[in-house]
């Protein structure tokens, strides 16, 4: 851009010399920002899905170009153009405003580009590809929503969590993609799946607007005021974790749980705190909702067998007379809050309840458990299997004590593995063919 000198005269020609500099400097960093796929080095298995590349490219293409534009006019207007005084205090003020916007977009570019990074590290890349598409498939519900693309990343800590799509970035701009951030330490076995299809259920829950259609009725049952009100209350404020814990138990059963367990095992004081300030049920009754929910969902024996399990481990027998009380309460209005769950009706699902929509056959713990047996005598199957379908059956094999710790991680890393390389294979497919048909559309087009 060529930069000229008539300075507005209002301005000390130092103050308007130094904002023009920084400024210019904006756009300059500015032009540095290159698309990712132009910055990113990766194995074709480990890249995030074309649908979810063209989303964050165009979303950081506009915002380059808008941000770039307020730039030029903010240079248009120092020197003069705006026709009136200015005192340099407001270009200043004017100026700040377009760095913080630069550094919003800067943090923006950084969010994306932590996920993209971190897909050319040796193995993990693929592997977290491989969660992109396990994550994808957990969202899926035909007919009822349109999907956004899902990307996952790792990062240290014990727990994940989702940045959703359509909800706000640094500055105010719409997250064009779902990311997800899954513990490091939970790669690779099937407890990953817990935590990542409960991320996904967030999403899933926004889609659906489960919250929101849920709350009422729990206000409701709070009103009545008897003993067990207090468990109401407290259900209402935990209700979306809660709904996103559903989310796993449908989609990978008796995993679910399991992976629950593995994260929030922690010493008694914080398995059995209640704060009403934390979205997050208090451990010891989460765990209880969950096999409680997966009971309702795929009756059979074992989801109580797991919840006394839990309760082995966490006797309620050492607790003061008020806390024990309160868990008491609120485990007996589990069966009724959970009936109430499983037979909501959002207006999303067009009269079905979310357990008519979300219960799968083939996700029952038998025939999860025929499932894992038929795939070990002929591994070639699994491959061929919906990925949730295929945690929860390595999950539903661990729980019955049919795999090894090392078998379960060696079969779950090669699974995402080989996910990962067939949605690279066709996407490849899908690239030759639509421009196969672009050419052979451009010779058959008449000569003019």
């Amino acid at each position: 851009m060529t930069v000229q000198s008539d300075m507005r005269p209002e301005i000390a020609p130092v103050a308007a010399r130094m904002l023009e500099q920084e400024a210019r400097a904006l756009l300059t960093r500015l032009d540095r920002l290159q698309p990712y796929s132009l910055r990113m080095p990766m194995v074709a298995s480990a890249a995030i899905s074309p649908q979810a590349m063209t989303a964050i490219e165009s979303h950081m293409a506009r915002a380059r170009r808008k941000l770039n534009g307020m730039v030029v006019d903010y240079l248009r207007w120092l020197r003069g153009g705006a026709g009136r005084p200015v005192s340099p205090a407001e270009a200043q003020r004017k100026f700040t405003f377009l760095r913080l916007r630069f550094i919003s977009l800067i943090s923006q570019f950084d969010i994306f580009a932590d996920v993209i990074s971190q897909r050319s590290e040796h193995e993990t890349g693929v592997w977290v590809a491989g969660l992109d598409d396990l994550a994808a498939e957990a969202l899926e519900l035909p007919g009822v929503y349109s999907a956004p693309p899902v990307i996952c990343y790792l990062e240290r800590g014990h727990g994940a969590a989702i940045r959703r799509a359509r909800t706000r970035l640094p500055g105010g701009d719409e997250n064009p993609v779902a990311i997800i951030r899954v513990p490091r330490e939970r790669m690779v076995g099937s407890g990953i799946a817990s935590s990542l299809v409960h991320e996904v259920g967030h999403q899933a829950a926004a889609l659906l607007d489960l919250v929101h259609s849920l709350r009422p009725a729990l206000q409701e049952r709070r009103r009545n005021g008897d003993w067990q009100s207090t468990a109401w209350r407290l259900w209402e404020r935990w209700i979306s974790e809660i709904v996103a814990d559903f989310w796993s138990v449908a989609k990978v059963g008796i995993t679910a749980p399991l992976g629950l367990i593995g994260v929030v095992s922690l010493p008694r004081a914080f398995v059995f705190r209640v704060d009403v300030d934390d979205p997050h049920p208090a451990p010891w009754i989460r765990v209880k909702l969950s096999c409680a929910m997966g009971d309702a969902l795929y009756p059979h024996r074992q989801w109580t067998a797991l919840a006394r399990l839990w309760e082995s481990f966490y006797p309620l027998d050492d607790l003061n007379a008020e806390k024990r009380w309160l868990f008491e309460a609120m485990e007996t209005a589990i069966p009724s809050f959970v009936s109430l769950l499983v037979n909501h009706r959002p207006r999303a699902l067009r009269g079905r309840s979310l357990k008519e929509a979300l219960a799968a056959p083939e996700r029952q713990p038998a025939q999860l458990a025929a499932s894992y047996q038929a795939w070990r005598a002929s591994p070639a199957l699994m491959r061929s299997a919906p990925l949730t379908l295929a945690f929860a059956a390595v999950g539903q094999a661990r729980f019955d004590g049919r795999i090894t710790p090392e078998e379960e991680g060696r079969t779950l890393a090669d699974l995402l593995t080989y996910w990962a390389a067939r949605s690279a294979l066709d996407t490849s497919a899908i690239c030759a063919t639509r421009t196969a048909t672009a050419r052979a559309r451009s010779s058959a087009a008449p000569a003019n």
